[in-house]
């Protein structure tokens, strides 16, 4: 399931999701059809990726509790992704106040505390309700996870962060990203982010490899 942009006006962080099932190894699925399984963009997006490189970009939103719960899976699935597919989170900006979680999540980036906390962060959201609609209650918060909250605020206000909150939206857009979880594949193509989408996503990586 997706949270779409207008959802979020009308759902509260608190809101309760079922996890989303694991993939197994077992897992068959029948070859994912454009239009239906994933859309093809008619217009390229930007990749970061170096050559030889496929990149899969999911685009979240810590408020979504569709994320929350697809984010136990994901994680697991980054941790087994080839080596020449480059995985990277981009934080949606679908309300004004979402560009304080998009500040956040590239402050963590840049002190490399995004493994150690984001997971936290859909707790603190989620389970705790925690108010992060201002930069100071993100530092607060930032704090009690034991992060010196002068350089998370140096980093939260960088121009660098600032930069790639900017760019994340634009790649949001490019990618016409309308709900949340979402998958994009290789600046080429659109899924749902959910168990099924990543199939099509590894799907349309062997088709990427295969020259398809």
């Amino acid at each position: 399931m997706t949270m779409n942009r207008r959802e979020f006006s009308r759902v509260t962080a608190g809101a309760v999701l079922a996890t989303t099932p694991w993939l197994t190894a077992q897992a068959q699925a029948a070859k994912p059809v454009a239009g239906k399984d994933y859309q093809v963009l008619d217009q390229r997006a930007q990749v970061d990726a170096p050559a030889g490189k496929i990149e899969v970009v999911e685009f979240f939103s810590y408020m979504c509790p569709h994320c929350n719960a697809f984010e136990p899976t994901f994680a697991a699935w980054t941790k087994k992704a080839p080596k020449d597919v480059v995985v990277r989170r981009v934080p949606v900006h679908f309300l004004a106040n979402f560009e304080v979680l998009q500040r956040m999540y590239y402050a963590m980036e840049a002190m490399n505390l995004v493994e150690k906390l984001h997971a936290n962060v859909f707790n603190a959201v989620h389970n705790e309700h925690r108010d992060f609609s201002k930069a100071p209650l993100a530092a607060d918060w930032m704090a009690s996870q034991g992060v010196d909250k002068a350089k998370f605020m140096e980093q939260f206000n960088s121009f660098t962060a600032a930069t790639k909150a900017t760019k994340a939206t634009q790649l949001t857009n490019a990618y016409r990203v309308e709900g949340v979880p979402a998958l994009g594949v290789a600046g080429r193509f659109l899924t749902d982010g959910t168990a099924k989408g990543l199939q099509v996503v590894e799907a349309l990586v062997a088709d990427i490899k295969a020259g398809r």
